[in-house]
């Protein structure tokens, strides 16, 4: 029996649905989303161009994703368990929820969030760690319509300021502090200092999850648990799930750009709950009743398509994750499939690199025969990694799914169908039905000889992505369609080999991808020369160990001391403080003068060779106004 009628069940199987849904997208979507709970159908299934651009699915239907997630569940599953959370302190007993409490709490959460004068629309900031009630927000937002952008609790508070006055956010939900392993991170205080320069809060609603001390604003400021006590003294136990439109916003989630700005990606209603939860299904191959964990946090993409919306709403088990992989020691994520039961397990190259460091000890006394299925997700994934995962963690006996996907395109766009299409180490492999991808050379012309590098783009569009870029249209065509005029460009290098499988060779813009968290150079140069004793900067990336690319950072100082270890502390202070501990430069060159041509552009092609290591292949010199200039940084580079 198959648990989803639109699971894909072998490879001929995954030919046959690939070949109609570029053939005949309207009737492959609409025979998937027929199996979701519309609250008027659809007039048209899709019309798009991608010169506005204009992309619409699922058009004149309404819907709403929580009624996907939560109501449709109650019938038969009500009892089922929706998510398992696990607490930061392993000696702190796992919460299992069910969907009927899940529904229950969304509900109530609705009603306070209306009761605060929250209506359709609204923008609403969510900034807490990874507990339950993350979740609960998120749905109880769309409830009621309101649109949430979620800031993960790792930025700072000029970051979280940038995307308030972007997002133009009028409330706010957040928790007292976090617990991310042995920190605890003052949340609310750290918007506090967001909220000072951004006066147009009306409402901050405060989980007291750590029992830290907060300060807390009259008017504006209130309890979560006060709240919600207020709703049931009314007897709001039940919120109507609110009509949306198939394109109506459900969320804003801000990404690093090229540019200096983080872009708000707005994904909408009917389009994203089909693709995620179809993909969800179909990647992982997963059945009724397994438990399925996603150590990525909400406030990424991951988190939203892959621990929250496409797992419920496909009535799977998901478990929640507040701590670190490595605290208290490098055995917890085993811990956790072991007590858990876990069948599948999804998670980021970066930390399958850094648990390898730690041997074997990690594993000792922890049984992960249930696992069934591993999946990478965040970054390219190298070989020696893969193999580790497969044969160490999977014992040899799970396939490994390796998905190539990005915030914009809300859902996973090319990987292997766990044990149904081929896997090969450090290869996506295959679009996923929907998706059709084209490599082009920096003329725009296709290429069509096996592993040659070209630059990825879509020639159609698919049902999960990103329709805007919030406030600023232009600025979504101007970033992924007029690099290649009818093309989606998605800013990645890629080759495919002679059995069409596709390799992603990683950022061919001016994006950092450093332990999946996605960095604009041009941002981070802002910030640091934004620092008063920063005369010019220059931000690149290089191969590293465990995070895929660390930050290699060459600044010309304004400092007179020849003692640098304390401007170089100063300057790690600095980014930590203007956006968050995870985009801190792993090495910092103090230099004279950077490379540049005799129009004043900055040559980061020889940077990058040089924080490579790449000093023998540094390329072409003779444009540059001074070239001894290269000469000087290789004889300062940092090992």
């Amino acid at each position: 029996m198959i648990d989803y009628p639109y699971q894909i069940t072998s490879l001929e199987a995954y030919h046959k649905a690939y070949a109609e849904s570029i053939a005949q997208p309207e009737t492959f979507w609409a025979a998937v989303a027929k199996h979701f709970v519309w609250q008027k159908p659809w007039d048209k299934v899709v019309e798009w161009e991608f010169e506005t651009p204009k992309i619409e699915w699922f058009k004149g239907a309404k819907l709403n994703i929580s009624e996907n997630c939560l109501d449709r569940h109650l019938e038969h599953h009500a009892q089922d368990t929706a998510l398992i959370w696990e607490p930061n302190n392993p000696n702190t007993a796992a919460l299992h929820i069910s969907y009927q409490a899940l529904y229950d709490k969304v509900n109530l959460m609705a009603n306070v969030l209306k009761n605060n004068g929250v209506q359709k629309g609204d923008r609403v900031c969510i900034y807490m760690g990874m507990i339950p009630e993350l979740a609960i927000a998120c749905l109880a937002c769309a409830r009621i319509g309101a649109i949430h952008t979620v800031i993960f609790g790792g930025f700072s508070a000029q970051s979280i300021l940038d995307r308030l006055e972007d997002a133009q956010v009028a409330y706010v939900i957040c928790a007292d502090a976090a617990f991310r392993g042995a920190k605890t991170i003052p949340l609310k205080n750290i918007l506090d200092e967001a909220m000072e320069q951004y006066a147009l809060i009306k409402k901050c609603i405060v989980l007291n999850h750590c029992h830290e001390s907060i300060q807390m604003k009259n008017e504006r400021d209130v309890y979560w648990h006060e709240e919600e006590h207020k709703a049931i003294q009314a007897g709001q136990s039940y919120c109507a799930p609110c009509p949306m439109n198939a394109e109506d916003p459900l969320f804003i989630l801000y990404t690093s750009g090229s540019t200096g700005k983080p872009k708000g990606v707005v994904h909408t209603c009917a389009g994203y709950m089909v693709y995620t939860t179809y993909t969800f299904v179909n990647v992982f191959q997963y059945k009724k009743g397994e438990r399925y964990f996603c150590t990525a946090d909400i406030g990424w993409i991951t988190g939203h398509s892959y621990l929250l919306y496409g797992p419920l709403a496909a009535g799977a088990t998901s478990i929640l994750f507040e701590g670190q992989p490595t605290w208290p020691d490098a055995g917890r994520l085993w811990q956790i499939v072991d007590k858990h039961q876990v069948n599948i397990l999804y998670t980021a190259p970066t930390a399958i690199r850094s648990l390898m460091t730690y041997g074997d000890a990690p594993f000792e006394g922890k049984n992960l025969n249930s696992l069934r299925v591993l999946g990478t997700v965040g970054e390219p994934i190298n070989v020696e990694a893969w193999n580790w995962y497969y044969h160490k963690v999977g014992q040899a006996k799970c396939p490994i799914v390796d998905t190539w996907w990005q915030t914009e395109t809300g859902g996973i766009m090319i990987a292997n169908l766990a044990g149904i299409t081929p896997q090969k180490p450090a290869f996506a492999t295959l679009p996923l039905p929907g998706i059709a991808p084209i490599l082009l050379d920096e003329k725009g012309n296709e290429i069509l000889d096996d592993e040659i590098n070209g630059q990825l783009c879509i020639k159609q569009a698919w049902p999960g992505m990103m329709r805007t870029t919030y406030g600023n249209h232009q600025r979504f065509k101007e970033n992924y369609f007029n690099t290649y005029p009818g093309y989606y460009f998605t800013g990645d290098g890629c080759f495919k080999d002679e059995n069409g499988f596709y390799r992603i060779t990683g950022r061919i813009d001016d994006v950092l991808n450093v332990s999946g968290h996605r960095i604009g150079t041009a941002e981070l140069e802002n910030i640091l020369n934004k620092n008063e004793l920063v005369i010019e900067s220059a931000v690149v990336g290089y191969p590293h160990d465990i995070k895929g690319q660390g930050i290699y950072a060459y600044i010309i100082s304004a400092a007179s001391t020849s003692d640098t270890t304390e401007l170089k502390a100063n300057l790690l202070q600095w980014v930590q403080n203007s956006i968050g501990a995870f985009a801190k430069p792993d090495k910092i060159q103090i230099v004279n003068a950077l490379p540049k041509t005799r129009s004043g552009k900055i040559m980061r092609r020889i940077l990058r060779k040089i924080a490579e290591g790449e000093i023998e292949n540094i390329g072409d010199t003779s444009t540059l106004l001074d070239p001894n200039v290269v000469t000087e940084i290789i004889n300062g580079k940092i090992d």
